[in-house]
């Protein structure tokens, strides 16, 4: 009788979010609930509004002077100008509430509230794929990788390289996360064409567009409004967030250097060596004709990768200067699809079909963004979060100096776990975390950028952050992820000591 051993395989997103899921339904119960009074801008009465749990509302003029009374050390434009829109923890008001445990409901509907209110990514990325599936209709991407595959013999890396530099500028600058969900799609062909696999383009678009936000230097969304929380001018502490741009930036082109000749040298290397058939079958199933025989890259099909390409620097521009959001994003996609559309000539059915098709490949990926929600939703409805930031902020009041800002940065990456929306965690904890520099003697600034570093360094693997989308969009297995990404974590945490200890011997 032969006996066999099945195979282990990693689990998937989805079980992995619902695991977790059900951990955090745990910690209602284990956590002490907890609440920090909340501070937010009425801009319709003009008033500020102090939310305290289970009390009535307090009304108060937004002026400095109330602020101040607070002691939360933020300028009074941050608040009228729209700069700060969340609630602000104000410091000093943390209070022990009664327990809000979740139960064995709460695991289901929290999936289903998480999806309703991920809507709007989740059209987004609907549209996205829909035009992505007119366009294959057209045959235009596989024309268009046939001739870029042919171009670039010989130097297959610089596409790498380019992508990776433009992700790193996007993240410094403008905090790209959720809008990189656009380009996988297409650039993961465009990687496997060349000889690459599928990890290469997490590498060149997450890994590269995450670093660069670790080493935010005008990012709104993270140092921008961590430092206006803090109470302080964002530009405080720019030249050593640059500097670990630079190393940061560097680390990641040399690594995907060399992980990608390695690739290159011997398919074998691959991490993702095992899933590489799922990869091809998925991402090159219409490179070539039934016939094998090669598309022609025409004016029209040109002319249709031209709209394509455009709207990425239009999403780019309408999210730094036009206010824009998904649903913006969403309609500038559309209407290039609809223009694609009459460019091709297809029938109204081809592209009906076409459409649903490639909106359909990303159901999946959609499903885990809301389900990744609902893990964010049982946290804040256990009220734990705020215990948590309290309990971090006593632990590390009265440090030296040193010891201080590197526990700062191992608390920062502990709190991103639970918090994993940037501007979130910055309006939750600087008001706090900031006021203890003082105590300390060092400029609020580094603590700012011991969030930065620390946050992201979690976000690097955070199951509740965009990770595990990345993954399911590229059928990439966690484990094959964390054993890739792991050394540049190590360095991002390595140059964000070092920086962190040498600003702290410079100003205390």
């Amino acid at each position: 009788m032969m006996s066999s051993t099945k195979k282990f395989k990693f689990p998937t997103a989805f079980t992995i979010l619902f695991a977790i899921l059900i951990i955090a339904v745990g910690l209602t119960w284990i956590v002490p609930a907890g609440s920090y009074s909340k501070l937010t801008y009425n801009n319709t009465t003009q008033q500020f509004v102090v939310k305290t749990y289970q009390q009535d509302d307090k009304f108060l003029p937004a002026t400095q002077e109330s602020l101040e009374n607070l002691n939360i050390k933020i300028k009074l434009n941050n608040f009228l100008e729209g700069t700060i829109r969340k609630p602000i923890a104000i410091p000093g008001t943390y209070q022990q509430v009664e327990q809000q445990p979740k139960t064995l409901k709460d695991i289901t509907l929290s999936m289903v509230e998480g999806t309703i209110e991920a809507a709007d990514i989740m059209v987004f990325i609907f549209v996205l794929g829909g035009m992505i599936g007119v366009i294959n209709r057209t045959g235009s991407f596989n024309a268009g990788l046939t001739a870029l595959a042919k171009r670039t013999k010989g130097r297959e890396f610089f596409i790498v390289f380019s992508v990776s530099v433009l992700m790193m500028i996007g993240g410094t600058t403008c905090g790209i996360e959720e809008e990189a969900v656009a380009f996988y799609p297409i650039l993961a062909p465009i990687f496997i064409a060349l000889g690459y696999d599928a990890i290469v383009c997490v590498g060149a678009i997450f890994l590269a567009s995450s670093m660069g936000t670790a080493f935010s230097t005008i990012n709104p969304f993270s140092v921008v409004i961590a430092s206006n929380a803090a109470g302080i001018q964002f530009t405080e502490g720019m030249g050593f967030r640059f500097i670990g741009l630079v190393l940061g930036g560097i680390s990641v082109l040399t690594y995907l250097y060399w992980y990608c000749k390695r690739v290159k040298a011997d398919p074998t290397f691959s991490f993702c060596y095992e899933e590489r058939e799922e990869f091809n079958q998925r991402y090159l199933k219409n490179f070539q004709t039934d016939d094998n025989k090669e598309l022609e890259f025409t004016k029209k099909r040109k002319v249709i990768l031209t709209l394509f390409c455009i709207a990425f620097p239009i999403m780019v521009w309408g999210v730094m200067a036009g206010g824009w959001w998904f649903p913006q994003m969403a309609s500038s996609f559309l209407a290039i699809t609809i223009l694609i559309m009459f460019i091709s000539r297809l029938s109204e059915e081809d592209v009906l079909n076409a459409f649903t098709a490639g909106a359909s490949d990303l159901v999946g990926v959609s499903l885990i963004i809301g389900l990744a929600r609902g893990v964010n939703l049982v946290l804040d409805q256990g009220m734990i979060s705020d215990t948590i930031l309290n309990y971090t902020s006593n632990l590390v009041a009265g440090m030296p100096s040193s010891v201080f800002i590197l526990a700062q940065l191992v608390i920062f990456i502990f709190l991103g776990l639970f918090v994993p929306s940037s501007s979130g965690l910055a309006v939750l904890s600087m008001p706090i975390m900031a006021p203890l520099a003082d105590a300390v003697g060092i400029p609020r600034h580094i603590v700012v950028s011991a969030y930065n570093w620390g946050q992201y360094a979690m976000l690097f693997l955070a199951p509740t952050g965009l990770v595990l989308v990345t993954l399911q969009m590229l059928h990439i297995p966690f484990n094959k992820w964390v054993k890739f990404v792991m050394p540049m974590i190590g360095m991002l945490l390595l140059i964000g000591s070092i920086l962190l200890v040498v600003q702290v011997s410079l100003y205390a």
